[in-house]
């Protein structure tokens, strides 16, 4: 906001005078084409100065039939080159945030053999793990095992433990808070590394979700909601405060934060068997032969990150210099209607996939406005002020998109069964596209291009081919399409070799699409039967090669 302020006097003033004339003209009948039309326009200015105020066209029913010029001032972030250095550098964080998997320092067999690593003796570390467990609530206590693994984290893992140390100064001050909100100990927060690698989109196998990895039923239960366009299992602050109280049930229930956090993994039921078959012993070392593998190995791996994070910089591990980013530089807007990161991106330059990196709750990337709820964008502190500042402007845009939608006609339907002149096109989703966006492209509905493509929800993926068909030319039964789709499936399959791809590190299914030729993603889940991207390395995949 410091770069800005000279230009804010000015604007605030245009502001106040164009908004009387603004809201006077919302009252009067306006015509929606010409209004549309003019929103979008100005928009779509690519060379504004951002010091001077944006003529805004709208026309009003009048006697004279004259049309009324309204000057709202409007600040083009995009061309700002102070803001577009800013955005660039957010932009180097978000490309950086993304080069680790979330199984970083998860490991499902704990290291058997001695790994020696010079300026850590046995000792050493016997009194290292005495200090923390003296200062916190934990059974730090010294075992082989845990030697072991301390020290292959140090000899194989310092860029990975250096990037996770960088994250975390984004996100330990918010867990902190919410932790200390329901006195749960501060080192839970290192929990969240071993869960999701402080990935707030992380998925589990088994459908696990977000920086605390909540289950569907656990997350309601804690008052985590999940629709078709959010997933507060995916929101840092919302999950954030669900796993401190889920942590302190637990804790209240077995009355150790070790059994806590084994419960957390695999559940209070299999702590409590545990416990039995270890003849009613509770400590967490004597019940571990009687904990599920997972578990078992749950809670040293936790000791060992703890020990990273609070003696990584004795082993020359700190956190990278490249990831700077602090939680209190953001900040946060709420709503006051639907709207898109596509929009958002359009009306103030923000990258999408910083949209993304800063809002990972909603998932269509369709921010939504319902009565008696919040919702909320977060966006670097920077930019808050110019958003609340064009704020009418934004939402008059928003508007005029939605008055542009096709509206739905009842109509008697004539049901046939000929398809034979129906024309259609392939389109490949792009970054940035949603099914609202690609239906207003071809000046189609989001519902047809669902039915064309057979799809069971709105979302879709970048390079997806999806069919579309010419206004005018559709397929009149959803019948017909179906069939034609049959036939020309089995056609083409007929005209294919079967090859069979075993996947390598560092692949994904996108990754491996683009081997080969006229192969998408859906194709390869669709031969091999997968219900999500998530493929692991030596799987054996079927391909139906031209």
């Amino acid at each position: 906001m410091r770069y800005f302020f000279p230009f804010f006097l000015f604007f605030f003033q245009l502001l106040a005078i164009a908004q009387t004339d603004f809201h006077e003209s919302q009252n009067d009948t306006i015509n929606s084409n010409t209004e549309v039309n003019s929103i979008e326009n100005e928009f779509l200015l690519s060379n504004v100065n951002p010091n001077e105020g944006v003529n805004l066209l709208t026309s009003e029913t009048s006697q004279n039939d004259q049309s009324k010029i309204v000057e709202i001032p409007v600040f083009n972030l995009q061309d700002d080159p102070k803001l577009s250095a800013l955005d660039a550098k957010w932009m180097d964080l978000v490309r950086f945030y993304d080069q680790f998997d979330a199984s970083a320092l998860f490991v499902e067999n704990l290291p058997s053999e001695q790994i020696v690593v010079e300026e850590l003796s046995t000792e050493l570390l016997k009194k290292r793990l005495a200090v923390l467990d003296a200062k916190t609530p934990f059974n730090m206590v010294y075992n082989q095992e845990l030697e072991n693994l301390i020290k292959s984290y140090i000899k194989n893992r310092p860029k990975a433990i250096s990037n996770l140390m960088a994250k975390s100064k984004y996100y330990f001050p918010l867990f902190e808070e919410k932790l200390d909100l329901y006195d749960v100990p501060m080192e839970v927060k290192y929990l969240a590394i071993i869960e999701s690698a402080l990935q707030p989109k992380a998925r589990s196998k088994v459908g696990a979700t977000g920086l605390w990895q909540f289950m569907l039923a656990t997350g309601k239960q804690y008052g985590l909601d999940v629709t078709s366009y959010i997933d507060e299992r995916q929101d840092p602050i919302l999950s954030s405060e669900a796993a401190a109280k889920h942590l302190s049930d637990l804790y209240d229930i077995f009355e150790d934060w070790d059994l806590a956090l084994a419960a957390y993994n695999s559940g209070a039921g299999n702590v409590n068997k545990a416990i039995r078959r270890a003849g009613g012993k509770k400590n967490y070392w004597n019940i571990r032969p009687y904990l599920p593998r997972e578990t078992a190995n749950y809670v040293p791996i936790f000791y060992a990150t703890m020990y990273m994070f609070e003696y990584g910089e004795s082993h020359n591990i700190i956190p990278d210099k490249n990831f700077k980013l602090q939680y209190y530089e953001v900040d946060t807007i709420q709503v006051k209607r639907n709207i898109t990161f596509e929009q958002i991106k359009t009306t103030t330059g923000i990258d999408i996939s910083l949209l993304e990196f800063l809002n990972p709750i909603y998932k269509l990337n369709i921010i939504p406005y319902e009565e008696g709820k919040n919702y909320y964008l977060t966006l670097p502190k920077e930019y808050v002020g110019l958003f609340v500042q064009n704020e009418n402007l934004i939402y008059a845009y928003v508007d005029a998109e939605a008055a542009k939608r096709e509206k739905p006609v009842v109509e008697n339907v004539v049901v046939t069964t000929s398809n034979t002149e129906a024309k259609s096109i392939t389109y490949r989703v792009k970054s940035g596209d949603y099914l609202g966006k690609i239906a207003d492209k071809h000046n189609v509905t989001v519902k047809n291009i669902m039915k064309w493509n057979h799809l069971k929800s709105t979302k879709v993926h970048v390079g997806q081919k999806l069919k579309i068909y010419k206004k005018g030319s559709e397929p009149t039964t959803e019948k017909s399409a179906v069939v034609n789709n049959t036939k020309s499936t089995t056609e083409s399959s007929s005209k294919k070799t079967t090859i069979t791809y075993t996947v390598k590190s560092g692949d994904n299914l996108l990754k491996i699409s683009k081997k080969y030729t006229n192969v998408t993603v859906e194709d390869i889940k669709k031969w091999n039967n997968l219900k999500s991207d998530k493929i692991n390395v030596g799987a054996k995949l079927k391909i139906y090669k031209s």
